[in-house]
This record gives structure tokens, C-alpha cells and sequence, in this order.
């Protein structure tokens, strides 16, 4: 958080002691300067909350697929079309509400609002540095893709089938205008982008393929709207096909003249996406070198622990005398212990009632066990990124499933599939459920729908999401889950430092120039990965810049604001509590939630 804020704060919070109620007969004991402030307070209030209403309104007529995914499907007919057109509005619409917001009086707002209202301005900001500093839209072929709001449209049953097919016939009216404005607004990609949005947009002609058309055939759709349908499938999937052609074409063209734009953004673009993304008390270069330092303290209790291991493992074993090469050949003969490439999708969907049970037994978080979490093979429009991944409802659809993505491995060579399940082993892919279910982004997800503030939920931090799910596996395993394993706590600590040289890695990929085989040396010597896995850490680096740094600063502080509030009780610190209180703001900036936990700290004793 940055330090104007906190000084806004600082001076609301003053005003919220100073201007409240001090007795249950208000007129005799409250002196009229008080009582005109409270009333001020009161008018600021319900201003910044019109203005807020009228904002998050017109932000879903600007981004109705970005609506869609947060279950406002209001806006599901629409399709904005991304032209010049589309950007000028968007800046003006960027600069006009950013006007709006710091006319507000800001220092008559309570805590809830004054922080919403930093959430606000961060987007606002943002977005016009995006499109006016960054502009990824001329050099990020894979941010054009219309596939996965028509997808959620399709399969998620907020209403019935018929009316469902209606829509996603309205929206595709202007694919082909779509794709389009995408080819004319590309200039000189970067290559990893480029192949990325190749690979996606191939993926994306399943959702407009035969299971749609057969839905539409066998619906009760008069027969004029199916004519109509067919002939807007027919026109989306050549738009698409259309565009990657062209993209194809510009893949070949850029190889001859090797003039693809370098994917590595450098310093200080860096350093301002870490700044609007992250939204920490650091910058990106000090958090590097946080990282560097953290490595080194968990490589020493992974020697510790290596050396309680071997003698179980290797009883008959001389232990190598390089300390490394030690940890290494103890991790490799347990990640032998892995599920098949055929088993590994069912395994997951076993180990996840496991997880609820643990949570629920350990008193550590109410689950909301109504909300559906559902392990499906991750569509071909989303593949490409990650092994497993989560697509949580937003909060206008809060009943809607929860999908857990998993990458169909039962189609990868043995040796693909053998080197990644390695990877993800009996002990680390109960990690990376925890991590990514239970709990995790699902838990944590379900709960930020739950949030009253829509700001909070709808302007996920990325920090915030990534380090809850890193701190629930530390969380878990210090509750006894796997009964104190030390070989599941060692599988732990490589699976943390991954968490750690991610921010390494990115750090030195896009502002270092860290090459292939420095960063692959970094991974698989360094941080113990398997060589499959590092290969597509490594692709991920070149294809965003500053999330892979998420997990660490996320967590780093998610634990720091623990042990303060830990601090602060003493004896009355209640784990449960104090993660049903972090989770209950939305998925806010972790400086913006230890805030407001601490003020209701100091209001009430309690968080």
C-alpha cells in the first residue's frame, strides 16, 4: 500500500473515534460539530457508494466477457469489439471516473470505502498505463481469444438451455469484427505470445464445434433462430481459423526476418506492473533479493532433514559428500512413489474430500460444502499454462461449479508424462490439492463471494490469491496434516522453493536476461525440478511477467500479519478466527485486509 493511503487511513480512522455515537442518547452527549461531521460522513458515504454502483456498471458495458466470468450475465449478449475505437473510449472512460473518485472527500469515508476507493483508483491507474505505457494489445496476439465467456455460457446453467443458446447466438455477431480489429491491432508480437495464442484460439473452435450444433438442433428453437445460429457458427469458426492463419502467416514472416519483439519487458515496466499488480510494501528488486535469501534458508532444512531421511532410505547406502547431490538423490528415489499418467486426474478427484475432512476435523476454516468443486480435464482453450489451474464462479453466480483443471497427461509420451509425475508425486500433488482446492484458491474463492464488498471480490489481487494458497500449505502441514511426515515436509520444502524461484526466476527472465539454461540450471539444480516441469515454468516466464512472483509476496506477508496479530492476543489468538477474518474481505490487497483487521482489532478486541 502506498503511503498517501495510509495516511488517508490513519485520518479516517481518527474520524471514526472521533465522530461515533459515545452513548445511547445521542443529541444530549454529542457536541454539534460532532453531529455535523457524522452527518458529512454520512452524505460521503452514500456518494462513494453511487459513484461506486455507477462505475462497476459501466465497467461491465466496457468489459462484458470480464462480466460474464463473474457471473453478471447481463452483459453476456454483448461482445466489445477491441478496435481504436474500443481503446479511446476506454481511456476517456478510465480518466473521467478517476476524476470522479479523487473529488471525493476521501478523508469523510469509513475504512470499508477508503479502501475499496484505493482498489478503484490502482484499476483505474492501470488501465490507462496499460493501454497508453505497456500496450500488450499490439504485442500479445494470446489476449484476443473469445472462447472462454461462450464456454461459460454454454455449460453454466444460470438459465434455461434455449435461452442460453439465444445468447451466445447474440454475441457471436460480432466475432468476426472481433478478430479483425485483434489482426489489425497487432504490431511486431512476441514469439512465445504468438504460439501461445496460436495454440489457444485452435482450442477455441471446440466450443463453437458439433456439441453446440447438435444443442441447437435438438433445442426448441424455432427453426428461423437455428438457420440464423448456423450461419453465425459457421462465420465465428472462419473468424477464427481466419485469425490463425494470420497469425500463422506473421509467425513465419517474423522467423525470416527475426524481428519478433523480445518478450522480456525490462526494468522499469517491471517495476511498474509490480507496483499496480502486487500492491506490496516492496519493490520487485527488493523482494528479489529477498527470495535469493529465502532459498538459501530452505536448502539448509532440506539438508537437515536429508540426513534424518537417508538412513531409512538408503540403509546399506554410502551418503554422497556433496550436501546437494544428497537432497537430490533422496527426493528422486521418493518421487518414485506417483500415480500413473492414466490414475492421475482420480487421484486428485480422491484426495479432496480427504483434504475437507482435515480442515473440518482441525477446526481451521468453515467449508461451504454445498458449493460444488468439480475435477474436469482443462478445455483446449485454457491449456498451455499451467498442470492444474482453477476457474471459480464471481460473485453474481456464487452457486455456480467450481472447476478444477487438470492437463489431460493420460495423452503425453511416457517419457513426458513419466518426468511430470515425478513432479507431482504421492507427496507434492497433495500439495498442489491444497494448494489449489482445499484449502486453497476454491476455499478461498467461495468465501470472497461471500464478501459484502463487490470491489474487494471483482478486483482480485493476484498477491493475495496466490499467497493464501501458499500459506494453506504451510497452514496444513503445521496443523499435523500427513502426521509430521518428515518426508512430506522435505517434499514441502522443494515444493516451496519452487514458490521461491519462481520470483527468481521472473525476476531475472524479464529484467536480468536470464537465459534458457540459466534459468533451467536454476530450476533443476537449484530448486530440484524435474526437467518437464522447468521446461514449462520456463515457457510461463516468457509469456507473463511479475505473477510468477505472486506466490512468494503473498505469502511472505499473509505470515507476517499472523504473527502480528498472534502478537496482539497473546493467549485470545484463534487460528480459525483469524482465517475466517482475512478471508472475509474479498481478495483484497494483503497491506488493505491487515488494515481493516487491525482496526477492527483496536475497535472491538477482537479481529
Amino acid at each position: 500500500m502506498k503511503a498517501p493511503l495510509k495516511l488517508l487511513i490513519l485520518t479516517s480512522l481518527t474520524l471514526v473515534c472521533a465522530c461515533g455515537p459515545q452513548g445511547t442518547d445521542r443529541k444530549r452527549i454529542v457536541p454539534p460539530q460532532v453531529e455535523t461531521m457524522i452527518e458529512m460522513r454520512a452524505e460521503m458515504e452514500l456518494a462513494f457508494q453511487q459513484l461506486s454502483q455507477q462505475f462497476v456498471n459501466g465497467l461491465w458495458k466496457l468489459f462484458p466477457s470480464w462480466a460474464v466470468r463473474e457471473g453478471y450475465y447481463e452483459a453476456a449478449i454483448h461482445l466489445q469489439v477491441p478496435d481504436k475505437a474500443f481503446r479511446a473510449y476506454l481511456l476517456d472512460f478510465a480518466q473521467t471516473y478517476e476524476r470522479k473518485f479523487a473529488a471525493l472527500d476521501s478523508e469523510l469515508l469509513s475504512i470499508s470505502s477508503l479502501t475499496d476507493m484505493a482498489l478503484i483508483m490502482n484499476f483505474l491507474q492501470r488501465l490507462q498505463w496499460e493501454y497508453t505505457t505497456f500496450k500488450s494489445y499490439q504485442w500479445d496476439p494470446s489476449i484476443y481469444n473469445v472462447s472462454h465467456p461462450f464456454a461459460l455460457i454454454l455449460n453454466t446453467e444460470y438459465a434455461p438451455l434455449k435461452n442460453r443458446l439465444r445468447t451466445f447466438n447474440t454475441r457471436m455477431r460480432l466475432v468476426p469484427d472481433y478478430y479483425q480489429a485483434a489482426k489489425q491491432a497487432i504490431r511486431r508480437p512476441a514469439a512465445p505470445q504468438l504460439m501461445l495464442a496460436i495454440q489457444q484460439n485452435e482450442g477455441a473452435l471446440e466450443v463453437f464445434g458439433t456439441r453446440v450444433e447438435n444443442l441447437v438442433e435438438s433445442s426448441q428453437m424455432f427453426d428461423d433462430e437455428k438457420e440464423v445460429f448456423r450461419q453465425r457458427l459457421h462465420a465465428s469458426r472462419e473468424a477464427i481459423k481466419d485469425y490463425v492463419n494470420f497469425l500463422k502467416n506473421l509467425k513465419t514472416s517474423l522467423e525470416k526476418s527475426a524481428r519478433f519483439r523480445d518478450f522480456r519487458i525490462g526494468e522499469k515496466l517491471y517495476e511498474e506492473k509490480f507496483r499496480f499488480d502486487i500492491q506490496i510494501d516492496t519493490s520487485a528488486s527488493a523482494l528479489y533479493l529477498r527470495a535469493l535469501e529465502e532459498k538459501q534458508q530452505v536448502h539448509s532444512k532440506m539438508a537437515a532433514l536429508t540426513e534424518q531421511l537417508w538412513p531409512k532410505h538408503f540403509p546399506d547406502t554410502q551418503s554422497p559428500s556433496n550436501q546437494m547431490e544428497k537432497v537430490r538423490r533422496l527426493l528422486e528415489k521418493l518421487s518414485l512413489n506417483h500415480a500413473s499418467k492414466d490414475t492421475f486426474k482420480e487421484v486428485i478427484e480422491k484426495q479432496i474430500p480427504q483434504l475437507a475432512n482435515f480442515v473440518t476435523q482441525h477446526n481451521l476454516l468453515d467449508l461451504h460444502k454445498e458449493k460444488p468443486l468439480i475435477v474436469r480435464t482443462t478445455p483446449p482453450y485454457l491449456r498451455g499454462f499451467a498442470v492444474a489451474s482453477i476457474n471459480a464462479p464471481g460473485p453474481y453466480d456464487k452457486n455456480a461449479n467450481t472447476y478444477y483443471n487438470v492437463l489431460p497427461i493420460e495423452n503425453y509420451s511416457d517419457e513426458q508424462a513419466n518426468s511430470l509425475l515425478r513432479e507431482y508425486n504421492h507427496y507434492t500433488l497433495q500439495i498442489l490439492n491444497i494448494h489449489e482446492a482445499i484449502p486453497g484458491h476454491y476455499t478461498q474463492l467461495v468465501y470472497a463471494n461471500q464478501s459484502p464488498s463487490i470491489i474487494k471480490t471483482i478486483f482480485g489481487n493476484s498477491a493475495m490469491i496466490e499467497g493464501w494458497a501458499v500459506y494453506a500449505e504451510r497452514m496444513m502441514l503445521e496443523a499435523g496434516y500427513g502426521d509430521f511426515s518428515p518426508e512430506l515436509w522435505l517434499m514441502y520444502y522443494k515444493w516451496n522453493l519452487r514458490v521461491i524461484t519462481n520470483t527468481i526466476l521472473d525476476y531475472g527472465v524479464q529484467v536480468k536476461g536470464m537465459t534458457e539454461a540459466e534459468a533451467m540450471n536454476l530450476m533443476v539444480d537449484g530448486a530440484f525440478q524435474q526437467r518437464a516441469e522447468a521446461e514449462g515454468k520456463w515457457r510461463r516466464a516468457t509469456l507473463s511477467q511479475v505473477q510468477l512472483t505472486s506466490y512468494f509476496a503473498g505469502f511472505t506477508d499473509i505470515l507476517a500479519l499472523r504473527e502480528e496479530v498472534k502478537n496482539k492476543l497473546g493467549d485470545k489468538f484463534n487460528l480459525k478466527e483469524f482465517h475466517e477474518s482475512f478471508l472475509s474481505f474479498g481478495s483484497a490487497p494483503v497491506p488493505i485486509i491487515r488494515e481493516l483487521m487491525l482496526t477492527q482489532l483496536e475497535k472491538t478486541g477482537s479481529i
